[in-house]
């Protein structure tokens, strides 16, 4: 039954173009363009970034500004749209919530699951935390615990706990080296494709 279906999709690199890169490249420190599409440990990751950050003297504040700036990927919100009217949806990011929330006015406030950040009062962000271990996996097993079928999609190391979790999972705009490691999912790079996919499985 199509009603006992949750569709999870990634945020960033799935809707909206990567956070980190775009603020990398309106900071001007490259080595902050650094993702999960290069670092599978999310914990070392967030590590290294803030140790930039805070050598850099750069705050939430500064994140924010390129945030109010990033439009969601073409086609993104129509797809979303019509996906929603068909099954329900939750967006699963290792984002912020500190981060997300612009984006989500702009793609019509959808469900999404994320971490949060830790902030000084002078802006300074001094740690993170989780929402919960592997926290895309452990969400998909939980929803499945209750009830539902998963379906998956994501770009990232990050996502494919839950891709392979789920009763169908899809790569969607990954990396040739995550694609040649799971040559096993189906991989997409257009809406339309992910669109119909999505629907041959419900």
């Amino acid at each position: 039954m199509a009603d006992m279906n949750i569709t999870c999709l990634d945020l960033e690199g799935v809707l909206v173009p990567e956070i980190w890169i775009a603020f990398a490249d309106a900071s001007g420190i490259p080595e902050l363009r650094r993702t999960t599409r290069d670092e599978p440990d999310y914990d070392k990751l967030m590590k290294y970034r803030l140790a930039i950050l805070k050598e850099h003297g750069l705050g939430l504040k500064e994140i924010q500004a390129t945030i109010a700036k990033i439009d969601p990927m073409p086609g993104a919100k129509a797809f979303l749209d019509e996906l929603r009217s068909i099954t329900q949806v939750i967006i699963l990011s290792d984002t912020f919530t500190q981060f997300a929330q612009p984006l989500m006015k702009k793609l019509g406030w959808p469900t999404i699951f994320c971490n949060t950040l830790e902030v000084a009062e002078d802006g300074e962000i001094t740690g993170f935390r989780m929402r919960c271990e592997k926290s895309k996996y452990t969400t998909v097993k939980a929803l499945q615990s209750i009830g539902f079928q998963t379906i998956a999609s994501g770009d990232s190391y990050n996502d494919l706990g839950m891709i392979q979790a789920s009763k169908a999972g899809f790569l969607f705009k990954s990396t040739a080296q995550i694609k040649a490691d799971h040559p096993e999912l189906p991989a997409y790079e257009t809406y339309d494709e992910l669109l119909a996919a999505i629907k041959a499985a419900l």
